[in-house]
């Protein structure tokens, strides 16, 4: 834990904005070394200027494989294109726009240099393929998600609406770097003037027709009656234009704390490492709003794309995993109008409180690899209800069961908070605590250890048949699997469950570590069991012939 962790940024610690700019202009990356290469993990492709992992070249060969990838599979539609508040994006749409205006790609983007959500650009996706579906359209959004200040990121959406599968990163990952190694000056691309001029960029209002439709998907009409304050602090991010329009049109009186854009993000407090990061679940990130608790009947909070959900009651920050539980519970007992084949969508290091709650509900919970891109199929069918990840990011349906998005929207999961508080009287902490009572108590933890790149690698390979231990955490193991129950997806490690308990372990895509979920439902004590039996597996594993 960094000693600063819950303060102020210090000054000192800021970033060179003109700096991290100019490098995202001069540094050339060298696709020789893979650190300098496009690389799609599981949101997209991410980096820094001053490391030479997002730079203009980057941005110029992904947006050409997004064309290339457009083409060969006849996607005749507008592109919609956002962007967070990253001090990067900007730049990164400048050059996306000159890419998609030499290629005749109708691009659509928010008119003034305004910042548009994760979740705005796939509802304007969805909203215009149900009205034509011949030239769909597809859209990506600039944004490293609650990343520090230096970073930048680039992502795409399919017509469905949600995160690209990897089939379709694979193609666009394999197609850039094969630009970027004959040289993306071979390119003849217009300057930003000429292709603001071309015809092929236009403006678009993502954010009127968003908040218009909130009503279809949460009981505005029941917020405004009961009165809440609110407050709302979009940490600088791309949500504080739609909680402003959500005030104009709806009148819920949000207050909104840190009204303004600051690429240095100088008003956060930093994460547990020392960083500043727009970490809406990070009790450290969040320190300053909850420190505000008492003042509100309820706050919430998105990180910079608004992708992700942060929500403080008056007992405080709640854990993604616990608000997740709540939201399913009352979705499903407060749509009456939701059919009663739809299914709860969870990723396998979710709470198992999921699975708990779907048992006593009866419907069936589909549990899938880590990311959001898994769910994207499901909520587009309207097959999935809910669909939600550890790591604070969720969707669900409209009130009569059609499709909102398709990737995760943290400003719904605020207001269903305000919904839950307003027609139940009670906060959504209050109802995790009924559901302890009920299912039992979770005690979760993730911890990260140190592995070289060959150990991530026998990790990602693990099968259950390596697993020699009959127990964990002393309870007898009831299942071991390397593929997600729900679609039948390799989970990139493994996971081990007892009527008591689970472990998952898995490499981490970007860094030299490797991470171990673990959930007990018995005590403290029983999960550090878990924990020392999952590193023991490991290491035996490692260490096998």
């Amino acid at each position: 834990m960094h000693p600063l962790a819950g303060e102020k940024a210090p000054k000192e610690i800021l970033e060179d904005i003109p700096a991290l700019i100019a490098a995202y202009y001069t540094q050339i990356p060298n696709p020789k070394y893979p650190a300098q290469r496009v690389s799609f993990g599981t949101s997209g492709h991410r980096g820094s200027a001053t490391k030479k992992s997002f730079n203009e070249a980057h941005i110029v060969a992904i947006s050409q494989a997004v064309c290339d990838y457009r083409k060969e599979h006849k996607i005749t539609g507008p592109l919609f294109m956002g962007k967070d508040t990253h001090a990067l994006s900007t730049p990164a749409q400048l050059t996306a726009i000159r890419v998609f205006a030499a290629n005749e790609v109708l691009t659509m983007i928010a008119a003034d240099g305004a910042y548009t959500p994760t979740p705005l650009v796939s509802f304007a996706i969805l909203a215009h393929n149900e009205k034509d579906d011949i030239h769909t359209s597809d859209g990506v959004v600039i944004t490293p998600s609650h990343n520090p200040p230096s970073d930048g990121g680039f992502k795409y959406n399919p017509p469905n609406g949600g995160p690209a599968d990897t089939h379709v990163t694979d193609w666009i990952e394999r197609r850039a770097n094969e630009i970027l190694e004959k040289g993306v000056e071979k390119l003849e691309l217009p300057s930003s003037e000429a292709a603001m001029a071309s015809g092929f960029i236009e403006a678009y209002d993502f954010i009127t027709p968003y908040v218009e439709a909130l009503p279809s998907i949460v009981d505005i009409e029941a917020i405004r009656r009961a009165g809440l304050k609110i407050g709302v602090d979009p940490l600088g991010g791309a949500a504080l234009g739609v909680y402003e329009k959500i005030n104009e049109i709806h009148r819920l009186g949000l207050e909104i704390l840190h009204p303004y854009v600051d690429p240095t993000f100088s008003f956060m407090t930093l994460d547990h490492d020392g960083k500043i990061r727009m970490d809406c679940s990070s009790p450290y990130a969040m320190a300053s709003l909850i420190d505000l608790k008492k003042e509100y009947d309820l706050a919430f909070a998105n990180d910079a794309d608004a992708d992700r959900h942060g929500i403080v009651t008056k007992s405080g920050l709640m854990k993604p995993n616990h608000y997740l539980s709540v939201a399913i519970k009352y979705l499903f007992k407060n749509r009456p109008l939701w059919g009663g084949d739809l299914k709860i969508g969870k990723t396998l290091v979710s709470s198992a409180m999921i699975d708990r709650i779907g048992e006593a509900l009866g419907r069936k919970v589909y549990e899938v690899p880590v990311g959001f891109k898994w769910f994207a199929l499901g909520l587009f069918n309207a097959e999935l209800g809910f669909a939600g990840e550890e790591s604070a990011g969720a969707s669900f349906l409209r009130m009569d069961g059609s499709t909102w998005t398709t990737d995760k929207d943290g400003i719904i999961l605020n207001l269903l908070a305000a919904e839950i508080l307003a027609k139940t009287g009670e906060d959504p902490a209050q109802h995790y605590s009924k559901l302890e009572e009920k299912f039992g108590t979770s005690y979760y933890q993730r911890v990260d250890a140190p592995a070289t790149p060959e150990e991530k690698a026998r990790i990602k390979a693990l099968k259950p048949e390596d697993i020699e231990t009959d127990t964990l955490g002393g309870d007898p193991i009831e299942s071991i699997f390397t593929r997600a129950p729900g679609n039948g997806q390799e989970i990139g490690g493994v996971k081990i469950t007892t009527a008591n308990g689970w472990v998952a372990i898995r490499p981490s895509g970007t860094e030299d570590i490797y991470k171990i979920y673990a959930e007990s439902f018995v005590s403290w004590e029983h999960l550090q069991k878990l924990l020392d039996d999952a590193v023991k597996i490991i290491t035996e594993a490692l260490s096998a012939e």
